[in-house]
């Protein structure tokens, strides 16, 4: 995700804040990039542990669900404070903090397995959560920043298309390493003191999975507070948080947070949901490690969608292109609902492909001409990813009552609304 500078007709080739000051620092957009790639693949494991917690603790959708609820969250009560940390501390060390407190949040994972209460699991994804928005305010500016004003939509699209590589890769993995138990018998055929048992076991797969990132993200967070002091020209504007919310008064950007709240409820929900809806008897009727994997056609779909888009967004109007790919999306959900077998799922799976340049191209349409002030809007827009918390947990109870099938409604509800944004914003700020 990235915020868009102010339009400028400045060629110079290294980057300037609206301050003038110039922002020197070679080679940093293979961190940025790298910064995408990690909290994107940490963010779509979800989808891989929700049909598995929802296993091992007997949950309805709704229940399920609140793993998306726990993570998502974060994004509201860390945001705007988070992007005042961020301002107070610089990028870097923000990036080292956010990686920091990622890492804790994976170790949290151990005492959860160990107790096998389902509420520990939540607060462990919660902490994990809160890194993850530290990380993404710190990445937000800074792409928008490492280079021309004028590409900043093609490139803020070439970004996400790291964040889709790790949304891609993840899952998969995750399916492997943690789906598709040889257990012989289920949660729901146990009870006492076996059940726990049960529990903890079975959990272990998860535990291993996030000591792995654990270490992982250790290292990176050295490396990167090796380089703290290497980003020159770093300025920031002190606003208060009345002076900041105040941007959600200009019609484009308070419209564009809307757009980011729902785009990013549907994205998730659709792949909260999606193990469970692929091995449905009318759609694949597949096991779950099977449907784990065809996660990655979902989020694989982006990636290779943000990689055309970047070209695309350079020749076509961005506000145009978005109200296409959600129109797009609709088409796909429609087709998915009112339709079986393997059409059922893959066209679900394809709207992956439409969900590419969603997120950058909001983002960058809704906070033009931001300037100085990129980081208030950083912050506030990752408190509109809140979303992912509030619309799979609206989805799930739907799905309770009426079927995973007709809840698909709700997204394309929002697909809806994102595309009206699309015609609203096809014009320059």
């Amino acid at each position: 995700m990235a915020i868009a500078p102010s339009a400028s007709s400045s060629t110079d080739p290294h980057p300037v804040e609206e301050h003038g000051s110039p922002i020197d620092a070679p080679g940093l957009n293979y961190f940025v990039f790298a910064l995408f790639f990690i909290f994107g693949g940490i963010t779509s494991l979800n989808d891989v542990i929700i049909p598995k917690l929802k296993e091992l603790f007997t949950l309805s959708f709704f229940e399920a669900s609140l793993v998306q609820f726990c993570f998502f969250i974060a994004y509201a009560v860390i945001g705007i404070p988070g992007a005042r940390f961020v301002k107070k501390i610089g990028y870097m060390r923000g990036a080292v903090a956010g990686l920091l407190t990622m890492m804790v949040g994976c170790l949290l994972f151990i005492p959860a397995s160990q107790s096998a209460v389902f509420g520990v699991f939540l607060f462990a994804y919660f902490i994990l959560a809160t890194g993850v928005v530290l990380v993404q305010i710190v990445a937000n500016p800074l792409i928008s920043l490492l280079g021309p004003p004028q590409t900043a939509h093609s490139r803020l699209t070439f970004a996400q298309a790291f964040n889709s590589l790790g949304t891609t890769i993840f899952p998969y993995v995750g399916s492997i390493l943690i789906l598709g138990s040889l257990a012989t018998v289920t949660a729901a055929q146990l009870s006492g003191a076996e059940l726990d048992a049960y529990r903890t076991a079975e959990s272990g797969a998860i535990v291993r999975g996030y000591l792995g990132l654990a270490l992982a993200l250790a290292v990176v967070a050295g490396v990167v507070w090796m380089f703290r002091n290497r980003l020159k020209g770093e300025k920031h504007e002190n606003t208060s948080l009345a002076e900041g919310l105040a941007l959600l008064k200009g019609p484009r950007f308070g419209y564009g947070a809307a757009c980011i709240f729902l785009y990013v409820g549907a994205e998730v929900a659709i792949g909260s949901f999606i193990v469970s809806y692929l091995m449905q008897a009318d759609v694949l009727n597949i096991p779950e490690q099977a449907a784990g994997k065809l996660i990655s056609l979902y989020w694989g779909g982006a990636l290779v969608g943000r990689f055309i888009g970047s070209g695309l967004l350079r020749v076509v109007s961005p506000g145009l292109l978005l109200a296409t790919v959600a129109a797009g999306a609709i088409t796909l959900i429609a087709i998915s609902a009112n339709t079986t077998g393997e059409v059922a799922g893959y066209s679900l799976l394809a709207v992956g492909l439409m969900n590419s340049i969603m997120f950058p191209t909001i983002f960058s349409l809704a906070c033009e001409k931001l300037g100085p002030r990129a980081a208030d809007g950083s912050g506030i827009i990752n408190v509109a990813i809140a979303g992912g918390a509030i619309i799979p947990a609206i989805y799930g109870a739907l799905a309770d009552r009426v079927g995973l099938a007709a809840a698909l409604t709700l997204p394309a509800i929002c697909y809806a609304i994102i595309a009206g944004f699309g015609i609203f914003a096809r014009r320059p700020a």
